[in-house]
C-alpha cells in the first residue's frame, strides 16, 4: 500500500488513508464540502449533486420502503436497492409454490412485473432550512418543557402551511444537532411499486448471519423494482392502467471498475447515529440496553430457526422477520464489542471534561451549558429500572409474541398478518418470553398474578390455555369474532386481549418516570451539542443521522483489522466458490448455474482487468442503517455499486467514528449486471440503462 500511495502522490492524486467523518446535509455541500471533495478526486460541482433550482443527482435517490435507500437507474423508473431491503416485499409475494426468496424472480417483460402491495417510494422534492420558523421565537432561558411546546406548535403550523403550498405532498420537519436546527423535507410518495427482479437468496443473502457485518464479503445484495405512476406521472394507487414513472433524473452506470484510491461517494438516508452520546449513555448501553436486546432476541431466534429448518412454509413466513431481528441483534453484539475494544467511553469522558471546563470558564449559569452534562447523567440514573422494564416489555412481548399485536391497533390488514403467522411457533416463543421476563424483571405485568393464582405460577400452562382459548390464533376465528353483532364484547373478553391490556397497563405505569428523565436528557443533549459547536466554532460539525438525505464521500481503500492482517479492497467470484459449504446450506449454497458460469469464466464485459469477476468492494464512507441500497458513485456521479453493510471492526461507528477502520461494504455494479444478464437471462432490462 505504501508503494501505491507514493505512486499516486507522484502523479498528483492525493487522498487520506483514513475515513472522513460526516453524513453531510445537501444544502451545505457547496459551503462546507466541495473543496475537500475535489481534493479526494470528485469532478462534479456542488450543483451537480444538489440544486434547489434544477435537476441534480439528488432527484435520483429515494427512500425505499420504511427504512432503506434506492436509486432510479433508467428513464422508466427502474430502481435498484439491496436484496435485504426488498426482502419483505419478496417474502409477501412468495409462497411454497412460488418461492421467490429461495429461487429468485425475473420478470420476462413489464407486463410480468409483480405489484408489491404496501411498498412505497419517496422522492425528495424540496428542502428548506426552517430553523428560524421553529425555534426563532423561543427564549434562550426557556425550560425544556416550554421549548418543546413552542417548537411543536410552530412545527404544526409550518407543516400545514407547506402542505398547502405543496398539495399532495408529504412534509416532515425533523430536528438536527439536538434540536438546535430544523429542516423541512417535502416528499412525493409513490405507492405503485412492482418487483422486477431478485436473485435467489443463495446469491442475494449469500453468507447469511455468519457473514453479516463481516469482510471479506461475497454477497450479491441487490433487487430490482419499478416505480409506476398515473398517466400524468403523479402518484396513483395500483392500477393496470398505470405506466412506468418518467424519471427527471436517473443514474448512469460505469463499467470502468474501481481501483484503490478511487473517489467514491454515497447519497442516501442514514437512519440513526448517536455521535454526541456521552459516557453516561454508554454505561447504560453496555450494562443494560445491548445485553437485554442480545439475550431476548437470541432466545427468540433460536426458536424461530428450529421451526424454520423443519418446515418450508414456516421458513417463508418467518424468513424476513428473522432477518430483521438478527441484523440488529448482531449489530448490538458488534457495537458493544467495538465500544469496549476501542476505548470509546474514555474518549467521550475526556471530551466531556474539556467541555465542562470550557462551560464553567466561558458561559453564564443561566445559559445552562454548565448543567448540560449533569442533566444527561441524572436522566440515565433516574429511570434505569423503568427503562429496562420498558425495553423488556417491547422486546419480549410486543415484538415477540405476535398474537397480541392484533389487539394493539398496528395491524389493520388481518389477512396479511395471518399469512405470516404460525400459532405453534408463536406459542413456543411465548412460553420462553414469559419465563425470561420474570427471571429478569421486578416490575411484572398483572397477567403474572393470574398465572400465579390460577396456574400455580406455571407460565407454560398459562400459555397453553391462552393459545387453546384465544380467537387470535387464526384469521378465520378473528374475522368471525369481528363480524358478529357483539364483536367488541367478544374481543375484550378474549384472553389475548387480557394479556395485551396487562402489558399496556404496565407500560403506562412505567412511562411517566421515563418521560420525566427523557425531558432532562433532551435539554442536556441540546445544550451540550450547542455548547460543543460554540466551543469549537471553526470545526465542520455533522449532525447525527435521522433518516434524511445525506452525502458522504471518501476513497476506495483496504484496511488492517489487526496486527499482521491487511484486507484487500475487493473480492471476486473465486471467494464465493471457496466459501461454498454443503454442511451449511442455509448460508453458503452456490447455485449450479453460477458454478457453470464460473467454470466457463463466462463473465462477458463484467470481468476486471485480470479476468476475474468482481463481487464486492470497500470505500471509506460514513454510513449507518438506512443507507442500505444507497448508490456508491464515482468521481463523475456514475453508479459503481450498492452500499449494503458496514464492517465488524468499526461497529462502534454509530457512537464514535473510527477513521482508521470505518468502511462501507458495497456490491460491485458489475456483479449486479452480470447476475441480471448472464445468470438470470434478463438482459432486456439492460437495454433501458445508461451504461458508460
Amino acid at each position: 500500500m505504501k508503494k501505491l500511495l507514493t505512486l499516486l502522490a507522484m502523479v498528483g492524486i492525493t487522498f487520506t488513508a483514513v475515513a472522513d467523518e460526516g453524513m453531510w446535509l445537501l444544502p451545505y455541500i457547496k459551503k462546507m464540502n466541495s473543496k475537500d471533495m475535489k481534493k479526494h478526486g470528485c469532478k462534479l460541482s456542488a450543483e451537480d449533486i444538489y440544486s434547489a433550482e434544477k435537476s441534480s443527482l439528488k432527484d435520483a435517490i429515494v427512500i425505499f420502503g420504511g427504512g432503506c435507500t434506492g436509486e432510479i437507474v433508467s428513464p422508466d423508473g427502474l430502481l435498484f436497492t439491496n436484496h435485504h431491503c426488498g426482502y419483505d416485499a419478496i417474502q409477501k409475494l412468495s409462497s411454497v409454490e412460488n418461492d421467490y426468496l429461495a429461487d429468485g424472480f425475473w420478470a420476462e417483460n413489464r407486463e410480468a412485473e409483480l405489484p408489491a402491495e404496501g411498498l412505497e417510494v419517496r422522492f425528495v422534492r424540496n428542502i428548506y432550512d426552517v430553523t428560524a420558523d421553529i425555534i426563532g421565537n423561543i427564549p434562550s432561558t426557556a425550560s425544556q418543557q416550554e421549548f418543546t411546546a413552542i417548537a411543536n406548535e410552530n412545527k404544526e403550523a409550518l407543516i400545514a402551511k407547506l402542505e398547502a403550498e405543496h398539495p399532495n405532498m408529504e412534509v416532515v420537519i425533523p430536528g438536527f444537532f439536538g434540536n438546535n436546527q430544523f429542516f423541512a423535507f417535502v416528499y412525493e410518495v409513490y405507492n405503485d411499486i412492482r418487483l422486477v427482479g431478485t436473485p435467489p437468496s443463495s446469491i442475494g443473502k449469500f453468507g447469511g448471519d455468519t457473514d453479516n457485518w463481516m469482510w471479506p464479503r461475497h454477497t450479491g445484495d441487490f433487487s430490482i423494482f419499478r416505480v409506476y405512476a398515473g398517466k400524468d406521472n403523479r402518484p396513483a394507487a395500483y392500477s393496470e392502467e398505470n405506466v412506468p414513472y418518467k424519471a427527471e433524473k436517473w443514474l448512469d452506470i460505469s463499467l470502468d471498475g474501481i481501483e484503490e484510491g478511487d473517489f467514491g461517494m454515497i447519497m442516501g438516508f442514514p437512519g440513526s447515529t448517536q455521535r454526541y452520546m456521552t459516557s453516561h449513555e454508554i454505561d447504560y448501553m453496555l450494562q443494560v440496553d445491548n445485553p437485554q436486546r442480545i439475550y431476548i432476541r437470541g432466545e427468540r431466534q433460536a426458536i424461530l430457526r428450529k421451526f424454520m429448518d423443519e418446515d418450508q412454509a414456516i421458513r417463508i413466513q418467518y424468513d424476513a422477520k428473522f432477518a430483521r431481528s438478527a441484523n440488529y441483534w448482531k449489530n448490538s453484539i458488534g457495537m458493544s464489542r467495538g465500544i469496549e475494544k476501542l476505548n470509546v467511553r474514555d474518549k467521550k469522558a475526556a471530551q466531556e471534561a474539556a467541555f465542562q471546563a470550557w462551560a464553567e470558564a466561558n458561559t453564564l449559569p443561566e445559559e445552562r451549558y454548565i448543567d448540560a452534562l449533569s442533566l444527561i447523567e441524572q436522566s440515565q440514573k433516574e429511570d434505569r429500572v423503568e427503562d429496562a422494564a420498558l425495553q423488556y416489555l417491547s422486546e419480549a412481548f410486543l415484538q415477540s409474541v405476535e398474537m397480541i399485536q392484533v389487539f394493539l391497533g398496528g395491524n389493520h390488514d388481518l389477512e396479511q398478518f395471518y399469512k405470516d403467522f404460525n400459532a405453534d411457533v408463536d406459542r413456543a416463543v411465548a412460553k420462553r418470553m414469559f419465563v425470561i421476563y420474570r427471571e429478569n424483571n421486578s416490575k411484572l405485568p398483572s397477567i403474572y398474578k393470574k398465572i400465579d393464582e390460577e396456574f400455580g405460577g406455571d407460565s407454560d400452562a398459562y400459555v397453553d390455555w391462552l393459545y387453546d382459548n384465544s380467537c387470535a390464533t387464526s384469521y378465520e376465528k378473528m374475522l368471525a369474532m369481528r363480524n358478529v353483532e357483539n364483536g367488541n364484547e367478544l374481543i375484550e373478553a378474549d384472553p389475548a386481549y387480557e394479556l395485551a391490556s396487562s402489558i399496556i397497563d404496565l407500560y403506562r405505569e412505567l412511562y411517566p418516570v421515563v418521560a420525566a428523565a427523557e425531558e432532562k436528557f433532551a435539554e442536556g443533549h441540546r445544550r451540550y451539542i450547542d455548547g460543543l459547536m460554540k466551543m469549537q466554532p471553526n470545526k465542520a460539525w455533522a449532525s447525527d443521522a435521522n433518516f434524511t438525505i445525506r452525502l458522504t464521500y471518501g476513497n476506495v481503500l483496504p484496511y488492517s483489522p489487526a496486527d499482521g492482517i491487511i484486507y484487500n479492497h475487493y473480492t471476486t467470484l473465486d471467494g464465493v466458490m471457496a466459501k461454498e459449504d454443503p454442511t451449511n446450506p442455509v448460508e453458503f449454497t452456490v447455485p449450479e448455474r453460477l458454478k457453470e458460469l464460473y467454470r466457463a469464466k463466462d463473465y462477458g464485459r463484467y470481468a476486471d482487468k485480470n479476468g476475474d469477476l468482481p463481487v464486492a468492494f470497500l470505500v471509506n464512507c460514513d454510513i449507518t442503517g438506512g443507507n442500505s441500497g444507497s448508490p456508491v458513485m464515482n468521481d463523475k456521479g456514475q453508479l459503481i455499486g450498492l452500499a449494503f453493510d458496514g464492517n465488524w471492526e468499526a461497529m462502534s461507528g454509530d457512537v464514535a467514528f473510527e477513521p482508521e477502520l470505518q468502511r462501507t461494504i458495497a456490491v460491485d455494479i458489475r456483479y449486479v449486471l452480470f447476475v441480471i444478464e448472464k445468470y438470470a437471462g434478463a438482459g432486456w432490462l439492460l437495454n433501458e440503462l445508461t451504461i458508460k
